[in-house]
Formats: C-alpha cells, sequence, structure tokens
C-alpha cells in the first residue's frame, strides 16, 4: 500500500489550496455526472453521494465506514440521513481536516481495520481509495491480487451477509503500457510520458487491470449488484477541479508562495504538480486508466 510519507506527499501538500478552491469538505474523486455536463461540480457529486446512499441502504442509524474518507464530504451527508459514520485516512493533512470539522475520523491503514476496531458497520464505502491500496512495489512483487483478496475478505468480515460496499476506483484502462515503459523522460506528452507523471504524482500507488481484475477478487467475498464506467465523468470532474484551481484569490496565492521553495528544490514535486499537462485527464482520454462505480454485496 502506499504509504502516509506517499499520501501526504499528494494529498497533505495541496490541503490548504484544495479547500481554498474547493470547499472546506469538497469531494475529491469523481463526480457522477451520468452525462448531464449541464449539473454544477457540486451538483454532480451530490448525485453521486445520493446514489451511493439509496444503494447501499443509509438511513437513519446506519453504521458507515468510509475507507481513505479525503475531507469527509461523504460522511458529512452521511451524518445528514442520520447515520454514524466513520472514516479512516493515511493522509494528516485529511485526517486533521475532518477533525476540525467534528468528523469520526481516524488515521489508520484502511487495510487493518477489523471488527475490533470499531465494531461491524451496515455498509462501507470506498471513493478514490482504491487506488492507494496497492504500492508499485508490491506489484512488482507479484503481490497485488493478494492484497485485493484480503482487502475484500476484510470488508466481507465487517459487514452482514446482504450488506453492501461501495467501491468506485480508477483502474488500467485497454490501452495501458506495461511498466517497464513508463518512462518521465519520454517524449513530453506521450502515453509513457503522462504515466510517468501519474506516478510522480502518485508515489507509491499502482491502479487495478480494469475490472476484470476487481471481479476475480471481489468473487469469493461479494456479487456484483451494478457497475458503471464513470470515464466521461471524470474527465468533466477533473476539468471542474482545474477550472477551480486556477482561479485567484490572495489567500491561494500566498499559500502557494510557501510551496515556492519545494517547486524549485524537487523536481518530483514539480513533475506532479506543476508540469503543465493534465496527466490524468490524458489518461482517460486515452484509454489508459478506466473508472468504475461498484455495488457489492456480501455473500
Amino acid at each position: 500500500m502506499a504509504t502516509a510519507t506517499d499520501l501526504d506527499f499528494t494529498y497533505s501538500q495541496i490541503d490548504r489550496i484544495f479547500r481554498l478552491s474547493i470547499g472546506e469538505m469538497a469531494d475529491f474523486s469523481g463526480a457522477r455526472y451520468d452525462g448531464d455536463f449541464s449539473l454544477s461540480l457540486e451538483e454532480a457529486q451530490h448525485r453521486k453521494h445520493e446514489f451511493i446512499a439509496e444503494n447501499l441502504g443509509i438511513t437513519s442509524g446506519s453504521r458507515v465506514l468510509d475507507l481513505g474518507c479525503g475531507w469527509g464530504p461523504f460522511l458529512r451527508f452521511a451524518e445528514s440521513r442520520g447515520a454514524h459514520a466513520t472514516g479512516v485516512t493515511l493522509s494528516r493533512g485529511q485526517a486533521e481536516s475532518c477533525q476540525r470539522h467534528g468528523l469520526d475520523v481516524h488515521l489508520r491503514d484502511c487495510r487493518t481495520i477489523t471488527r475490533d476496531s470499531f465494531g461491524g458497520f451496515d455498509a462501507v464505502v470506498s471513493l478514490g481509495a482504491f487506488e492507494h491500496f496497492c504500492s508499485i512495489d508490491e506489484y512488482r512483487q507479484g503481490r497485488q491480487e493478494a492484497i485485493y483478496s484480503q482487502l475484500f475478505a476484510s470488508v466481507r468480515e465487517l459487514l452482514p451477509t446482504g450488506g453492501r460496499f461501495y467501491l468506485q476506483t480508477m483502474v488500467f484502462g485497454p490501452k495501458m503500457l506495461p511498466y517497464e515503459a513508463i518512462d518521465l523522460h519520454a517524449p513530453r506528452g506521450s502515453d509513457a510520458h503522462v504515466l510517468g507523471l501519474m506516478t510522480a504524482q502518485f508515489p507509491g500507488s499502482w491502479l487495478p487491470y480494469g475490472r476484470e481484475q476487481l471481479e476475480r477478487t471481489f468473487a469469493p467475498f461479494f456479487r456484483l449488484v451494478s457497475a458503471t464506467s464513470g470515464r466521461l465523468d471524470y474527465i468533466e470532474t477533473i476539468r471542474q477541479w482545474r477550472q477551480r484551481f486556477s482561479e485567484f484569490s490572495l489567500p491561494k496565492f500566498a499559500v502557494k508562495l510557501t510551496l515556492l521553495p519545494r517547486y524549485l528544490l524537487s523536481r518530483q514535486f514539480r513533475n506532479a504538480f506543476a508540469s503543465g499537462i493534465s496527466a490524468n485527464s490524458v489518461c482517460f482520454e486515452r484509454h489508459l486508466f478506466d473508472h468504475y462505480r461498484m455495488v457489492l454485496e456480501a455473500v
């Protein structure tokens, strides 16, 4: 799994800029437009939260666990329905932000959660965290499927039979390159180069190989209720994020000034956050990446 240091590099460094650009508790995972791109970013995120709650049966009194809870948007939504919501994250910046807003969030490795940690749950969600559950080193060691199988087994133990798990994750698409071909020094804008930029932005993280690998590894523990690709919706979500991040404000400018030394001294930081290329958009547009939204039911 990506380490706390890896996740702090990606998320904690942009914590303040993120909250100034998108909102204190905004959702940093793909929104649900379902093709209706007239929706605002907030409307599409709310549509996603409503979909999850309806499909997982989250109502007053439900106990909900959010694996990799980000800045806590779904936790707050679940609480608005009267649910008891608990979140875990390895990003210190995210955990501290959630705790400041009164959310029950813990700095914990998602893969270590058992019934002894917080008890059982009626529903579990994971919105954009699954990408970080297998590291590049673990993939190269041939451990990826075992890691996913163990994670699904752990989530199954937290749920009653018939309890549901909502999984939303990026996956490698049909045109993904072999790992050995990824190269930050490849021609600028090439597939190998943009994939190199993505590994720089998310150090220690490796994606699942399509929907098929997910289905193989959850099959002993869950049945698939529904699955849709959110690839086009994610492209629009990223477009909206980039627009918000680029909007000028004095508080945001002040935060960016504090990051100037890192920009000047760290090539990794420049590759991750200041390359001038929207690497994640390009990966989705070229089918190097896909994106799946799955409702699973414990068997």
